[in-house]
This record gives structure tokens, C-alpha cells and sequence, in this order.
């Protein structure tokens, strides 16, 4: 199945450096598109990601799938430092609760 433009994460945020608005593609980190008004930059930015799908399929790879199509297990594994992982043991049991429970209250917060 051909994979369009328009169903990848774009977002347009003020550049206060450029003084233009940014379109960047979360799924090609690489591209931006500087442009005078937010609509100007998404409209850029979904043409430089088209251009990119092209020149991808040319050269007979694939482009990465856009995140509407992934499917997410809900699971990852993380590493952190030993004191970090008592420390929110200790504090997931205060709570009488469980790590995993505490961690992604945590992380929802963000």
C-alpha cells in the first residue's frame, strides 16, 4: 500500500530565531520548512516529505511507516541508575502500589 504524505506527524511551532514559523515531520527528524505563516509551513513541509517519499522509492527502499500506522504494545524497557530504581520502589510501596503503576502515573504526567 502507497504511503501518502498527509498521513505522517507534522507540527509548526514559532522559530524566534528564524522569526518564521518551523513544519518539521516527526517521522523524518532531518526536514524542516521555514515559512511566514503556520499554514505556509505545513504546506511546506508536507511537500518536502513527499519529495523525500519519492526520491526513498526511486532508490528502492522504503520509507519509514507514518506513526497512525504502528501498532504499540503498550511495553518498553528502560534502564536506569540502581539508586533511581530503589528509590521508586521505596516510593511505589509507601504508596502500596506497584513500580510499574508508579512509573507510568509518572510518565502520563509529562
Amino acid at each position: 500500500m502507497a504511503i501518502k504524505s498527509d498521513r505522517y506527524t507534522y507540527r509548526i511551532t514559532w522559530s524566534e530565531e528564524d522569526k518564521e514559523y518551523v513544519g518539521l515531520c516527526v517521522e523524518f527528524p532531518g526536514l524542516s520548512w521555514l515559512d511566514e505563516s503556520p499554514e505556509s509551513a505545513l504546506k511546506g513541509i508536507r511537500e518536502v516529505v513527499e519529495d523525500v517519499i519519492k526520491d526513498i522509492k526511486k532508490n528502492g527502499a522504503s520509507p519509514p511507516q507514518p506513526f497512525s500506522r504502528k501498532n504499540f504494545s503498550g511495553k518498553f524497557v528502560v534502564r536506569i541508575p540502581p539508586e533511581v530504581h530503589r528509590s521508586l520502589t521505596m516510593q511505589a510501596e509507601e504508596e502500596g502500589i506497584s513500580l510499574n503503576r508508579l512509573v507510568s502515573a509518572k510518565l502520563s504526567q509529562q
